[in-house]
């Protein structure tokens, strides 16, 4: 079940709130996501006012560059390497163009999906066949080690840019240009293939690399690049870019997807023109993708849009096509899902460029990790089954995959997705085994949350609150969407929107009578709320008739308890308050309290001087309470004043440093050693919170870290515990990732509201 979170109180500085101006949720929601300072809003509103990392801090850029000019002035040919995806199309595009632009000798291709990604031996042996004397990879290569070793042998220097995770061996190229080997938090560490692209572009001649910006805004936000770091400012440089190409391919493109050019955001990359490129890579060859992005000729790019769009309609039709098969099987033997933790089905039919989309629509509807298989068939010499997974919050697939690798021929992946192969055979032994791992990790995970960002009523959703709210844009991973909560409506009617009905049109009205038109996209088959329900929703707007309106799209809904079962509690309140929050010396004022006696001291992470504290597990009923170190989060400050019921509240607030990832990781690491050694490798979760400080599911994921790191294992997950082992030493790089992604939205989120409770007014603080 998900917990929905109403948006917490957060001070915005004064100084913050009149440089962002407008409406107060942009100054609200910077301040949430970590952006208290005049100079970071104006960085984060305005791209211009962002100074770009330089592009040489990305190891062996400098021998990228160097070999490149050589070859340049030699007149040596350059041949480049892409890949099949939007990502991969545009990072190859971008190069060729700039290195053309330098009167590079260049040529280039793109694999097709029967040649299968990546840089194959046999592929390298070709283009060296062809004259090439360099060889410079985009989007791709970063595990091609038998090719880079043929590269040596045949004297072809090999340049590899890439933005996929390493493994702990690099392929023995000349440059091997990778955001995954800078240090943590690292500004260019977020940038995706054509993210790398650009900056090799821009290393090689910064005068000209900002004329193929539109590319790096198509690739970053179609390859669902995460929108922090230098990857924001470039996006948003990017869709501006965007709306005034004189691109003859993408000017086509739009007219055919129906794109007005002026305005166009980041939705209109992630839903319309990046499946559109995405699906010649998935059903046909991503080499006219690359045409269609270099072509000068409108006539020739009129031919190329118009294949396109023919495309897009055939993976749309088959993506309907084996979403009705799936859901039929479904319905035929509905143990496939109600029996398992992780729902697989399998047809010969069924196209694998479209299963992994499948997968994910059927993951978020059955709430559960989905994995769709192809199998061709099962003569000799027939294709193995090929299969493609998409999971849910809390749930890493590729971890759960690793727990199978006995039935698979290959797997590869992240926490989200993944794809591999085997011998249809396995099958049902994979079903009973994916589920068991897939089991094993949903219940340690915690549940899912839905944060709000905002309770409005239907009245405010307006133009003008979608005009503030896109200030924040471009949304995407790394940026969300604001998430706007409204209370106590009904439907009053619903309508199917679609070519099969697959999105709804519901009218909501609230208790004013007042009425609001919401789009439920996918959500055929899912029941309408009965009753008074709430609503989350997002805002954006779209042309209707040629005029801007706004458009409300469906979140989630929960339908509202009845008043009289509904629990008040009575709120926690200190009648006392004392503030040292800005005394100039904290443990003086500290020891006098302690000699006044009758004084609890709560202090995590950090010890005062002299004094005697505790964490918020020892703590204990009645008298004064010293705040030391300020709570991680609101549930935790309301816990610790439930329970003891202070007659008065003394307000310092030592900050524990904690609040970054280094520091944090490096206090759990040694608990846990001391976990190993003395406990039989036993940590309680709540315990390792107080005592560092934090949050439970911060400490969870911090553990989690430290295990794709190698540097421990998870040995078992019971309620409130775990325990741990020695590590392997072994790194899986994708887990690394995405666990260094949410600890440092966690930590973030707790760096706020400490922020907050710093500058807060003191009473306040008492009533929780």
């Amino acid at each position: 079940m998900t917990v929905w979170l109403d948006p917490q109180p957060v001070q915005v500085p004064e100084a913050l709130r009149r440089a962002v101006g407008g409406h107060p949720l942009v100054a609200e929601t910077l301040a949430r996501r970590g952006i208290v300072t005049a100079g970071a809003a104006r960085a984060f509103l305005d791209p211009t006012a962002h100074e770009l990392a330089s592009p040489f801090d990305l190891p062996d850029m400098d021998r990228a560059v160097e070999r490149l000019r050589q070859a340049i002035d030699r007149g040596e040919t350059v041949s480049v390497w892409g890949d099949l995806d939007a990502d991969g199309q545009t990072a190859t595009a971008l190069l060729v163009e700039r290195l053309q632009a330098l009167g590079t000798d260049v040529r280039y291709a793109v694999p097709t999906r029967r040649q299968g990604r990546g840089l194959q031996p046999e592929t390298l042996q070709r283009l060296a066949a062809e004259g090439a004397r360099v060889v410079l990879t985009c989007d791709t290569g970063v595990t091609a080690h038998a090719a880079a070793e043929l590269a040596a042998e045949l004297g072809v220097d090999l340049v590899i840019t890439d933005h996929h995770s390493p493994e702990e061996r690099l392929p023995p190229a000349l440059a091997v240009v990778n955001p995954w080997r800078l240090p943590p938090g690292h500004a260019l560490g977020p940038l995706t293939g054509v993210g790398v692209a650009f900056a090799l572009a821009h290393a090689l001649d910064p005068g000209g690399a900002d004329r193929s910006l539109d590319l790096v805004a198509l690739g970053t936000v179609a390859d669902v690049g995460s929108l922090t770091g230098d990857n924001r400012p470039l996006v948003q440089r990017g869709l501006e870019a965007l709306r005034r190409t004189a691109r003859p391919g993408l000017l086509a493109l739009y007219r055919r997807a129906g794109v007005r050019p002026e305005g166009l955001t980041e939705e209109h990359v992630a839903f319309v023109l990046g499946p559109r490129l995405n699906a010649l890579g998935r059903l046909a060859d991503a080499s006219a993708g690359l045409e269609l992005l270099l072509t000068a000729d409108p006539e020739r790019a009129g031919l190329l849009a118009a294949d396109m769009e023919a495309l897009n309609a055939r993976r749309q039709w088959l993506t309907r096509q084996v979403m009705e098969a799936a859901l039929a099987q479904i319905r035929r033997s509905p143990g496939l899902a109600r029996d398992h933790a992780a729902v697989v089905l399998s047809d010969p039919s069924w196209t694998p460029g479209v299963t992994g989309i499948v997968a994910g629509r059927l993951a978020e509807r059955l709430g559960k990790p989905a994995v769709l298989i192809s199998t061709p068939g099962s003569a000799p010499g027939d294709e193995p089954a090929r299969g493609s997974g998409r999971s849910v919050p809390g749930i890493d697939l590729i971890a759960a995959l690793r727990e199978c690798a006995h039935l698979l021929d290959d797997y590869g992946g992240h926490p989200g997705a993944a794809g591999f192969s085997l011998a249809p055979e396995n099958i049902p032994a994979l079903r009973a085994a994916l589920s068991e791992a897939v089991a094993a990790r949903a219940a340690a995970a915690p549940e899912p949350v839905l944060r709000l960002d905002a309770i409005v009523e239907l009245p405010e959703l307006s133009l003008e609150l979608v005009s503030e709210i896109g200030r924040l844009a471009p949304f995407g991973r790394g940026n969300p969407p604001l998430i706007l909560g409204v209370r106590d409506l009904r439907a009053l009617s619903e309508a199917a929107l679609g070519p099969a009905g697959e999105h709804r049109r519901v009218t909501v009205e609230d208790r004013q009578d007042r009425t609001q038109t919401v789009f439920w996209w996918q959500g055929a088959g899912w029941p309408l709320p009965q009753g008074r329900f709430d609503l989350a929703v997002t805002v954006g707007s779209h042309d209707y008739q040629g005029m801007p309106e706004i458009q409300v799209q469906w979140v989630a809904a929960r339908e509202r308890e009845p008043l009289a079962a509904a629990v008040v509690r009575e709120p926690t309140t200190v009648a006392a308050v004392r503030d040292y929050r800005a005394v100039e010396d904290e443990d003086e004022a500290l020891r006098a309290l302690r000699d006044e006696g009758s004084v609890q001291v709560w202090a995590e992470g950090i010890e005062p001087p002299g004094v005697e504290s505790r964490t918020r597990r020892e703590l204990v009923a009645g008298g004064r309470l010293a705040l030391w170190t300020l709570p991680p989060g609101p549930r935790e400050l309301r816990g610790v004043l439930d329970a003891v019921r202070p007659t008065e509240l003394i307000l310092f607030g030592r900050d524990a440093g904690l609040d970054r990832a280094t520091p944090f990781l490096e206090r759990l690491a040694g608990m846990a050693q001391f976990a190993l050694r003395s406990r039989e490798g036993w940590m309680e979760l709540e315990a390792a919170a107080a005592r560092l400080g934090h949050r439970a599911a911060t400490v969870q994921t911090g553990l989690e870290w430290l295990a794709a790191g190698g540097q421990l294992r998870i040995a078992e997950r019971a309620e409130g515990r775990w325990r741990l082992a020695p590590g392997t030493g072994r790194a899986d790089p994708e887990a690394v990732r995405s666990a260094r992604r949410r600890l440092g939205d966690l930590l973030m989120e707790t760096a706020a509201y400490r922020a907050y409770l710093r500058q807060a007014p003191a009473g306040s603080v008492g009533r929780a």
